[in-house]
């Protein structure tokens, strides 16, 4: 008889060794190893305010889908382009708001100068926008930098 009890303890104590879960403790550094930026450089070069419109868009629903905090966005605008980041823009105030969520939006400098140049117009630019030295170049170094390309 405590051979028999012996044994069922035994095969007791073997089966809670063996079906016993691990605990893992919540470790959210390990989801910072795991956290990832989405960066994406977008285009502008057109007046047409029908793909200005549709270039907000994007950019609303990029942060959206992966959050203002998990995407770095920077628009560059240069040619025709650059009058949409002037204060004379009919999306200013979409603009200004998208600023305000860390959405970068960068003026070319030579299209700037070469307007200055040719037409005698000093752009007045959207607060906060920052001019970079030529648009394509900055265009390709933030490529180069793994940013995702979108041209409307």
């Amino acid at each position: 008889m405590i051979k028999k009890i012996a044994f069922i303890f035994s095969l007791i104590l073997i089966n809670a060794c063996a079906i016993q879960t691990p605990v893992i403790a919540n470790d959210n550094s390990s989801k910072n190893d795991d956290f990832e930026i989405h960066k994406l450089v977008i285009q502008m070069n057109t007046r047409d305010p029908e793909i200005q419109s549709e270039v907000i868009s994007n950019i609303v629903n990029v942060s959206k889908y992966y959050g203002v905090d998990n995407v770095e966005i920077e628009l560059v605008a240069y040619g025709p382009g650059i009058y949409f980041i002037t204060k004379q823009s009919e999306f200013r105030k979409r603009i200004e708001s998208l600023i305000m969520q860390d959405v970068t939006f960068s003026a070319c400098g030579d299209t700037i100068k070469s307007i200055k140049r040719t037409k005698g117009i000093d752009l007045d630019l959207i607060d906060d926008v920052v001019v970079v030295k030529n648009g394509v170049p900055r265009i390709m170094d933030l490529q180069q930098q793994g940013y995702s390309y979108l041209s409307p």
